[in-house]
């Protein structure tokens, strides 16, 4: 049964970030999280997939090609990923942290907690975006064509 703010708003479209990637095959890791709701803050255990540097949510563990994630975090965006359990006061907690906002999360063990961080972690350093060449400004170049004269 779909919620009732899905059926009033239409079926879901796919996230924007999600597009491109095959969350249904080999993904790098799969399992259950509790996560905080983004607007109202209830606790819900989700189906997380982490793959290609997303990490996607959905309600049911069964993902297939026609699944349509949740919800879906760039980890390229996320500064932090850490344990979380003295800010929440609940065990086996974790924040991933962006910019904008805080995330989060509790696992169902220690070792779940620390596999997440560990992937999640991973996954933010291979996908965080680095200096590409053509944004290298050539520092000499630049003063030589500022100190010779415009005709």
């Amino acid at each position: 049964m779909t919620s009732l703010w899905r059926a009033v708003l239409g079926s879901p479209a796919m996230p924007e970030e999600a597009a491109g990637v095959e969350f249904w095959s080999n993904p790098e890791r799969t399992g259950w999280l509790t996560k905080q709701g983004e607007y109202i803050k209830t606790w819900r255990r989700r189906w997380f997939v982490l793959k290609l540097g997303k990490l996607l949510w959905f309600k049911d563990p069964v993902v297939t090609r026609a699944s349509i994630p949740r919800g879906v975090i760039p980890v390229a965006s996320c500064l932090t990923v850490k344990g979380a359990e003295d800010v929440l006061n609940r065990q086996f907690a974790f924040e991933l942290s962006t910019p904008r906002e805080t995330m989060y999360f509790i696992a169902d063990s220690e070792k779940e907690k620390e596999e997440w961080i560990n992937s999640i972690g991973r996954s933010i350093v291979q996908h965080s975006r680095s200096v590409t060449d053509e944004e290298v400004v050539d520092y000499d170049s630049t003063r030589a064509a500022a100190a010779s004269p415009k005709q």
